[in-house]
């Protein structure tokens, strides 16, 4: 069974749950000109979709990130190390791409449901 969790837009979803499986994408909510201050809400936004769906950043199994200046990867990274479960990190991948607007980030994450 697929259960979809509403997202603020009536065409997408904030989270879908499949077979035991979350798959959830976040962008921050706050535009700042930060990507280190992006990553930490958009990282907030996973956090609560993940509660929603029955979760916790302890059981994510995948995480691409997409940031639009490869060389602040670092600020990303710097978020990501103080927000990551340490016992249980994910295997992450980080690709440079245009995002729409002013987002820097956008993260996309698959997960175990607990």
């Amino acid at each position: 069974m697929t259960k979809r969790l509403a997202g603020a837009v009536p065409t997408r979803s904030r989270a879908v749950i499949h077979d035991g499986l979350i798959f959830t994408v976040a962008t921050a909510a706050n535009k700042s000109p930060s990507l280190y201050e992006q990553t930490r809400q958009t990282l907030a936004a996973i956090d609560r979709n993940l509660a929603d769906a029955g979760s916790h950043k302890s059981h994510i199994l995948s995480a691409t990130v997409y940031i639009t200046d490869m060389a602040q990867k670092p600020e990303m990274n710097r978020a990501w190390d103080e927000w990551v479960d340490m016992a249980h990190p994910p295997q992450r991948a980080c690709i440079g791409a245009s995002l729409e607007g002013d987002t820097l980030v956008e993260i996309v994450i698959t997960a175990a449901q607990t």
